[in-house]
């Protein structure tokens, strides 16, 4: 998969979803489109587990809402 953002993967998702209810490609065609959603699902939670540990290392303090830096992979 080529290097995207969390938005460009959606938006491939929903196109290869309205592709696949279509019904008019292969077999072949459709696990191929299957198998790319698949990848781009996996992708996007990622992200989110991504977005939702970084919001979880917000701590207040008391000069204000500080984030712990932590080490986040962003493929």
């Amino acid at each position: 998969m080529k290097k995207m953002t969390f938005e460009q993967a959606i938006t491939r998702l929903e196109e290869i979803t309205l592709l696949l209810q279509e019904g008019t490609h292969s077999l072949d065609e459709s696990l191929n489109l299957f198998e790319e959603g698949t990848e781009l699902a996996a992708f996007c939670k990622a992200k989110l587990k991504d977005a939702e540990d970084r919001v979880l290392l917000l701590t207040k303090t008391e000069s204000g809402f500080q984030t712990e830096k932590k080490n986040v992979d962003t493929k």
